[in-house]
């Protein structure tokens, strides 16, 4: 597992921005989605990264976890190019999210960001509209 990429996929959505919000992820080939409250889409698809990341190393255990390198695909341009630091975060509902993505790559031997088209992402935007749609 140390030589190979742990590829995760994630997607975060609000129905109003702000509105009704879930998360989607994709972890070691396992499917999760979830509401998560009232909140906006950034913050969902940060929320999203968060969960992925703990789930991962939960998965994975500390040791293994340690000696991955992960690669992280959203579809949310926004957000991987702060977690790069190409894009400042002016959102301060977004720093401590940041924050915390940031203390999580620790975890691991790397973390990736890589923006993915929609259709690439599929899989974590349909876990986040049947979690929405539960709402209903």
């Amino acid at each position: 597992m140390a030589d190979k990429k742990y590829i995760i996929y994630t997607d975060g959505g609000s129905r109003g921005n702000p509105g009704s919000a879930a998360i989607g992820a994709v972890v070691g080939g396992k499917e999760y989605g979830e509401s998560i409250g009232h909140t906006t889409n950034n913050v969902a698809e940060y929320s999203a990264v968060i969960f992925a990341l703990k789930k991962a190393k939960q998965l994975l255990t500390k040791k293994k976890a340690e000696q991955t390198d992960v690669e992280l695909r959203t579809d949310s341009e926004l957000l991987v190019k702060q977690l790069k630091g190409e894009y400042k975060i002016k959102d301060s509902n977004l720093q401590p999210l940041f924050i915390e993505v940031w203390n999580l790559k620790q975890d691991f031997k790397s973390v990736t960001f890589t923006h993915v088209t929609r259709d690439k992402n599929k899989q974590a935007d349909s876990l986040v509209n049947r979690a929405l749609n539960m709402l209903l």
